[in-house]
């Protein structure tokens, strides 16, 4: 088990690694990093050069086993941030345990594919298993995976397979769902039989799924965190929903109430957000999906960031747009960190 202890801070640029500083103020040196997961203010999409910048700025400073995962897009009241997962010493236990690892890397054809969903399986599955708790414990799964650029479609073509899509933008979220649909397995959401319907389908999700795609890196990124079922005195807690929308602000309120009756103070925040990809919000046409200026992902982001900075008074959270498999369609997981003292 891993106890970890959770600290977010703000960051000035994508290259900016300013907050190990702040981070050593608080106690920790950047060998107790686990995982270092932020928000760029790129575009998200395809060519998001912010995400490898910041990628590679950060790894060479963490630890070998530790994990980046960069989320790009800031639109809207998001505002960019690093969130640091950090071991804690023996002395001090907490109520969060945290896990990371990564896959094998793909190859650009099984990006999206079967292969893909069984590899994330395993690997979460496995991950679970050696933090010592049931997937019942486990509150958020975090991954980053990886995507389709136009020279490994030719790749895949010049190696006479063929891509699940041709599509580099749409390749993002072929990715992110084979992602979903592996935790989705591991956590027992979805039957080993369900898997490969799903994947065709498009139709089952995971309420604790948060994937993310880039094009920085060729495996996937895992995050797990998982209440502590031996502590559950005072220090972290998480809890998690699923908004069934982009404005459904009731599934919100009643996890910041059940952070108020523990008397705790909310520390992070994990969405997904997505364009509902009927074009209906709850009986009205939206333009989110037909709009030919900005991807419907950057108008996700922006209008659950709206809604969960306003609601959390806080606008450095983790709002990842593109939740296919990540809740229902045209809604996304939610986690809530926070601190009872």
């Amino acid at each position: 088990m891993v106890a970890v202890d959770i600290l977010k801070f703000p960051t000035s640029s994508p290259a900016d690694t300013s907050p190990l500083t702040r981070l050593s103020a608080a106690g920790y040196n950047a060998s107790d990093i686990l995982a270092v997961i932020g928000k760029t203010e790129g575009n998200g999409c395809v060519n998001d050069f912010s995400r490898t910048l910041a990628s590679a700025v950060w790894e060479p400073l963490i630890p070998k086993d530790a994990v980046t995962i960069f989320s790009g897009g800031t639109e809207g009241m998001l505002c960019p941030h690093v969130t640091f997962v950090v071991r804690q010493p023996d002395s001090k236990p907490s109520g969060l345990l945290a896990a990371v690892g990564h896959t094998r890397d793909l190859e650009p054809h099984e990006v999206g594919s079967l292969a893909h969903t069984q590899a994330v399986a395993a690997k979460v599955a496995s991950m679970i298993s050696e933090l010592g708790v049931t997937s019942g414990n486990v509150q958020l799964v975090l991954i980053k995976c990886p995507l389709l650029t136009s020279a490994k479609v030719a790749a895949i073509k010049a190696a006479g397979k063929t891509p699940l899509t041709t599509d580099t933008y749409e390749s993002m979220a072929k990715s992110r769902y084979a992602s979903a649909m592996g935790i989705a397995s591991a956590l027992g959401e979805i039957s080993d039989g369900q898997v490969e319907n799903s994947l065709h389908s498009g139709a089952a999700y995971s309420g604790r799924a948060s994937c993310s795609s880039g094009a920085e890196l060729e495996d996937n990124h895992i995050f797990i965190l998982a209440s502590n079922p031996a502590e559950p005195s005072n220090g972290l807690r998480a809890v998690s929903g699923v908004m069934q929308d982009a404005i459904d602000a009731a599934t919100v309120l009643d996890l910041l109430q059940k952070v108020r009756q523990d008397g705790g103070r909310v520390v992070q925040v994990f969405a997904k957000a997505e364009a509902d990809p009927t074009g209906q919000v709850r009986g009205n046409r939206h333009t989110m999906n037909t709009d030919s200026d900005i991807h419907s992902t950057r108008h996700a982001r922006a209008a659950v960031g709206g809604l969960l900075a306003g609601l959390v008074g806080d606008p450095q959270l983790y709002v990842s747009g593109g939740a296919e498999g990540q809740g229902p369609a045209g809604g996304g997981s939610l986690s809530v960190v926070y601190r009872v003292s």
